[in-house]
C-alpha cells in the first residue's frame, strides 16, 4: 500500500471533518470551500489507493502487458472528482455569496481549524515532497519537473493536491481576515471562488497527464539514452538501431528495439540469442516486456518513418 497516498487520506479525513463544522458554526464562505476542497481530496485518495492496489497486478494471459495503465484511469477519476466535488462547489458557493450573503461569526473557530488544518496538510506535503525529491534527484530532474513528469500518477496527484490544500488554506484564511476587518462578506466569498480556480486548474493539468500516459508516452530523451547505452554494451550487440520505450504504467515499460548482431550466426541462432538478450532486460523490473529483432549493418537509429 502506497504510504504516502495513506498520510494524505488520514489527514484530508480528519481536515475535512473540522471544516465541514467549522463551515456550519461560522458560516464562512471560504470555510464552506475548504471544506468541499477536503471532503473531494479525502475521495480522491480512495480513488489512488485503488489505482495503486489494481495497477500493481502482474501480466496475465488478457493482459500481457499488465495492468499497469489503470493507475492513470482511476487517478483520472480522481481529478475529475476534484474538478467536480472541490472546484464546482467551490465556485458555486462563491458566487451564491456574492449574490446573496449570508451571516458570519465566531471567527476564532475558523483560524483554529485553518491552522490545525495547515499543519496536518503539512505533513501530508513534507512526505509526498520527501518522496519527489528522491526520486527526482535519483535521476538527476528538477523537482518540480519530476512532479509533473513522473509516470507515477499517484505521487503526483498527492503532490499537486496538498500543496493546492496548503495554498487553499491561505487564501480562504485571507479571505476570513478581510471579512472580519472590512464587515463585508465580498472577500469571503472571492476567497471561495479562487479556492475553487485552484482547483479547476489542479484538476485540469492532473487530468492533462493522466490522458497523455493513457493514450501512450513514450520514455524521456534520458531513459532512451541510458536504455540504447545497456543495449549496446550487452553481450554480442554491434550495435542499436530502432529504439521505443513506451509507458505502460507507473516506472514501468515496454521496449522495441532492433539490434545489429556481432558475427553472421545462423537464424535459428541468432534467434535464441535475442531470447536470451530480451530475457536479460526483463529482469530489470521496470520493463515489463523487451522485444528485439536484427537491424541493418549501419541502420541510422529510430529511421524516419514520414513516408509510412
Amino acid at each position: 500500500m502506497n504510504f504516502t497516498v495513506v498520510i494524505a487520506l488520514l489527514a484530508n479525513a480528519l481536515v475535512a471533518l473540522a471544516k465541514s463544522a467549522a463551515a456550519m458554526f461560522t458560516g464562512s464562505a471560504s470555510m464552506v470551500a475548504e471544506a468541499a476542497h477536503s471532503w473531494a481530496d479525502a475521495g480522491n485518495e480512495v480513488f489512488l489507493l485503488v489505482a495503486d492496489r489494481r495497477s500493481r497486478r502482474h501480466p496475465d494471459h488478457s493482459h500481457p502487458l499488465g495492468y499497469g495503465r489503470e493507475a492513470y484511469v482511476w487517478s483520472m477519476f480522481a481529478a475529475l472528482g476534484l474538478f467536480v466535488a472541490g472546484a464546482a462547489v467551490s465556485i458555486t458557493h462563491g458566487v451564491q455569496e456574492l449574490i446573496d450573503p449570508g451571516e458570519a461569526s465566531d471567527f476564532l473557530v475558523a483560524y483554529v481549524v485553518l491552522g490545525v488544518a495547515f499543519v496536518l496538510e503539512g505533513v501530508s506535503f513534507v512526505q509526498a515532497f520527501r518522496q519527489v525529491g528522491r526520486e527526482a534527484s535519483a535521476i538527476d530532474r528538477e523537482l518540480l519537473e519530476h512532479a509533473l513528469h513522473t509516470s507515477d500518477p499517484t505521487l503526483r496527484a498527492v503532490f499537486a493536491e496538498d500543496a493546492a490544500a496548503l495554498l487553499g488554506i491561505v487564501i480562504a484564511g485571507g479571505g476570513i481576515v478581510l471579512h472580519q476587518v472590512t464587515g463585508s462578506p465580498t472577500p469571503d466569498a472571492i476567497g471561495s471562488i479562487l479556492v475553487g480556480v485552484l482547483l479547476a486548474v489542479v484538476a485540469i493539468v492532473l487530468i492533462d497527464r493522466n490522458r497523455r500516459f493513457l493514450v501512450g508516452m513514450e520514455a524521456s530523451p534520458m531513459l532512451l539514452d541510458a536504455a540504447r547505452t545497456r543495449l549496446a554494451a550487452m553481450a554480442g550487440v554491434s550495435s542499436v538501431g530502432y529504439l521505443h520505450m513506451e509507458f505502460v504504467g507507473p516506472r514501468r515499460v515496454y521496449l522495441v528495439a532492433s539490434v545489429d548482431l556481432v558475427g553472421d550466426d545462423v537464424e535459428s541462432s541468432v534467434a535464441d540469442h535475442l531470447r536470451m538478450l530480451e530475457s536479460e532486460l526483463e529482469t530489470d523490473e521496470a520493463i515489463v516486456e523487451a522485444v528485439l529483432t536484427v537491424s541493418r549493418p549501419g541502420q541510422p537509429p529510430n529511421p524516419d518513418l514520414d513516408a509510412i
